[in-house]
């Protein structure tokens, strides 16, 4: 089998406000990286990562999208063919938190398919606290989404982030396969974008949004 198999294509949009650190979630997640200069996300961003959770492997396409105002239009184009969303607010920053709604309510206005998701309280290094750790998991549960906090900075539960949603996007697919039945030549293609059609670019970007 060769390195570039993988079972399934997907996308994930990494949501929130501008500043809670969207983007050095990313950068840690998939490069070991992080970044204390602060340069807002322009339009959208993504990365590509391979998982393996359990017996399959799952192709991660993960969009950093911008959240500024400004950009809230572009950033909702991206939403079709979502299959995982991860929100992402602030624990130092009460108005990300009281948004994340705003957020969900965003994605619920613009897709039809039922998404995995989980709420992501970022920044757990700082000592200047706003948002309880039970507030989150309050909204959380109010959405029926799992919940983690997290530090980009010390990179830690990074890797739980997607660990968690790997599972559930998983049990999804496998039973979205289950509703629609594929041979196997096909099975990668059911939740992968069309390769050979031209896809929108995203502007670059550089880090903590």
């Amino acid at each position: 089998m060769s390195n570039g198999y993988y079972d399934w294509l997907v996308k994930v949009i990494v949501l929130g406000d501008s500043g809670v650190g969207k983007t050095n979630i990313l950068t840690q997640y998939c490069d070991q990286k992080f970044s204390q200069n602060y340069m807002a996300t322009i339009g959208v961003d993504f990365k590509i990562k391979t998982i393996t959770v359990e017996d399959k492997k799952i192709k991660l396409q993960i969009w950093d999208t911008a959240g500024q105002e400004r950009f809230r239009n572009i950033t909702q184009t991206y939403y079709k063919g979502a299959f995982g969303i991860i929100f992402v607010y602030s624990i130092v920053d009460r108005n990300s938190f009281n948004n994340v709604e705003t957020w969900i309510k965003s994605i619920t206005e613009n897709t039809t398919d039922e998404v995995c998701s989980i709420l992501v309280g970022n920044k757990m290094d700082s000592q200047d606290r706003r948002v309880q750790s039970s507030e989150g998991q309050a909204l959380a549960t109010k959405y029926k989404m799992p919940f983690i906090e997290t530090s980009a900075l010390e990179n830690k539960n990074i890797q739980n982030i997607f660990d968690i949603l790997g599972l559930n996007l998983k049990k999804r697919l496998e039973n979205e396969s289950q509703k629609a039945p594929v041979n196997a030549d096909h099975q990668q293609s059911q939740f992968k974008l069309n390769q050979d059609s031209a896809q929108p670019q995203p502007a670059p970007s550089s880090c903590n949004c």
